[in-house]
């Protein structure tokens, strides 16, 4: 009879949470949507400079991105409903400059931990809003725009 309170085998790291023994490319499909922290910066429009290539984020979301919630209303079908909607892949993250630097994916890939505020880290979703990382007090609905007006939106870093 094998005592219960042996190790199996298992070392302290197989206790760690997904996020910190897995790299991107290793995660299921439930985990890697896990990991999305909910900030909705994803699904703001982008403009592009034609002459740098500079992807530049402006304050209107997809229309489909309910800014309450920093949640896509219909994630489902999101790709039928906004054909140029982008689901992440691990290689998308190491060539998208303009994921912000407290995405969850991008902090992973560069084989740094989540921050306090994030909802793995938390277990609350709201901490991502309290932190003010999220967009949920500054977007705007794609449709408060007319196209010729989107550089009028843009959000600049100083």
């Amino acid at each position: 009879m094998q005592n219960s309170n042996t190790n199996d085998g298992a070392s302290d790291d197989d206790a760690a949470p997904f996020w910190q023994r897995k790299s991107l490319d290793e995660m299921t499909h439930r985990e890697w949507e896990q990991l999305c922290d909910g900030c909705g910066r994803c699904c703001m429009l982008k403009l592009e400079d034609e002459d740098t290539d500079v992807v530049y984020l402006t304050r209107l979301s997809c229309k489909l991105l309910d800014i309450g919630k920093c949640s896509c209303t219909d994630y489902a079908k999101r790709h039928e409903k906004v054909p140029d909607c982008l689901s992440l892949t691990p290689k998308m993250v190491r060539e998208l400059e303009w994921l912000p630097d407290t995405c969850a994916y991008r902090l992973i890939d560069e084989g740094q931990d989540l921050a306090w505020w994030h909802p793995l880290v938390s277990g609350d979703p709201g901490t991502v809003h309290e932190a003010g990382i999220s967009v949920r007090d500054w977007a705007m609905p794609e449709t408060a725009a007319r196209a010729e007006e989107l550089h009028k939106y843009l959000v600049i870093d100083d």
